[in-house]
């Protein structure tokens, strides 16, 4: 059997609906990584509050705090790495020995299919799974790079390299979190992808059901107007205005 007689297979529906789902994976994640200034996404309001972050600590003594939480970022990228791979081996399992599946997607669909067609779903699913894995892996490293870039920022305020040191260590943070974000986005488009083995207009359905509730929260969300209630402020303060504070303080 050729590769054309394989894709005929599958009914035009079918073709639409995958087509539909890779659509609104790209689509939304190129939106809220590039949503307008004004009107900004729960991503870009957190990236300004890890730049905020950052610019605090460099005058906070002890960083236990702050080493404390790039700590359980990389734990929690480190455990959906793994809920990933447990995933992917599971539908590895699958792939092969899809009777007893289709048995149960055909109760579900009235439909019946080739071996074949049950082993595209299930690849469609792998595949996504399979982006969030690396994703979660590399956003797992670029958290240790973070924790390093924090290590090396001077203790103290006066020394030139602390505010542009922190603002590595912020940029790195912010890029380990959209690489986070983009294996979340894959994780949940791979749930959606489950439901094309009960058939084309399930598949579409969860698709849509899931590019509406992350662009809810991204855009229209309770957290995101919390976030934007006092935007974060990520200017350095001037040397003038921290020797200033330390003089009151003094006094006091």
């Amino acid at each position: 059997m050729t590769l054309l007689d394989r894709i005929t297979l599958f009914s035009p529906a079918d073709l639409a609906a995958c087509m539909f789902l890779i659509l609104c994976w790209l689509g939304i994640g190129w939106r809220i990584e590039n949503a307008k200034p004004e009107y900004p996404s729960v991503s870009g309001l957190m990236a300004e509050f890890r730049h905020a972050w950052m610019i605090q600590m460099v005058q906070r003594e002890p960083r236990i705090f702050d080493a404390q939480l790039i700590s359980n970022l990389r734990q929690g990228s480190a455990f959906f790495a793994s809920a990933s791979m447990i995933a992917i081996g599971g539908g590895l399992a699958l792939i092969g020995n899809t009777d007893q599946l289709a048995g149960v997607a055909q109760d579900l669909s009235l439909e019946s299919a080739p071996a074949f067609v049950w082993d595209v779903k299930i690849l469609m699913v792998l595949l996504l799974l399979s982006n969030a894995f690396l994703k979660y892996v590399w956003a797992h490293r670029l958290f240790g790079y973070c924790f390093v870039l924090m290590a090396a920022v001077p203790n103290t305020d006066a020394d030139a390299q602390a505010y542009p040191r922190a603002s590595q260590a912020a940029d790195l943070s912010i890029t380990a979190a959209r690489s986070f974000n983009r294996a979340m986005r894959s994780t949940y488009f791979a749930l959606a992808a489950v439901a094309w083995l009960i058939g084309s207009w399930a598949l579409i359905a969860a698709t849509l059901v899931t590019f509406a509730v992350l662009y809810r929260r991204e855009f229209a969300s309770q957290s995101r107007s919390i976030l934007q209630r006092v935007p974060a402020n990520t200017t350095p303060p001037t040397p003038d205005a921290t020797a200033g504070a330390d003089r009151g303080n003094t006094q006091m």
